[in-house]
């Protein structure tokens, strides 16, 4: 990017959400382009480090958590309205009906009504943090509408 900033190139790639990034960064992000051809598919995953099982089991919870709440329709501003739902999934999700596997790294049972009353569902969370800066939903949204997401079940 360096390079391309300082016109010692003419272009540059990189993952797609990447590329939307680095163009918000630009001084002028509306001078450049970014081409709608897709030359790669370079899927993204979380790294834990090796050997923290704890750590890695939570980080994946609390990740398939705000996948499966976008699904089930529990986002950031109804969390509190969805604590009443008789579904039994949401009631899982939200901690008022128990989950298990989650209580053998210690988190307590209302672990994603937190997260989601904090930073929301994927949909949230992307929409704050990537629809800024261009980057589309596409592939990357739940297998009901299309995309790629797909979160184990809650249990």
């Amino acid at each position: 990017m360096v390079a391309y900033e300082q016109n010692r190139c003419d272009a540059f790639t990189s993952d797609h959400s990447a590329l939307h990034i680095n163009k918000a960064l630009l001084k002028n992000p509306e001078d450049h382009v970014i081409l709608d051809k897709m030359i790669s598919k370079e899927p993204l995953a979380l790294v834990v480090p090796a050997g923290d099982e704890n750590w890695r089991k939570l980080v994946s919870w609390v990740v398939w958590g705000t996948m499966q709440a976008e699904e089930l329709g529990v986002n950031q501003s109804n969390v509190a309205y969805a604590q009443n739902s008789s579904n039994p999934k949401i009631k899982r999700l939200l901690g008022s009906s128990p989950l298990s596997g989650a209580d053998n790294i210690d988190l307590e049972p209302t672990f994603m009504t937190n997260v989601l009353t904090h930073v929301g569902n994927y949909a949230d969370i992307f929409d704050r943090n990537l629809t800024p800066v261009g980057l589309k939903r596409g592939l990357n949204q739940p297998w009901t509408e299309g995309g790629l997401l797909y979160a184990p079940p809650m249990r």
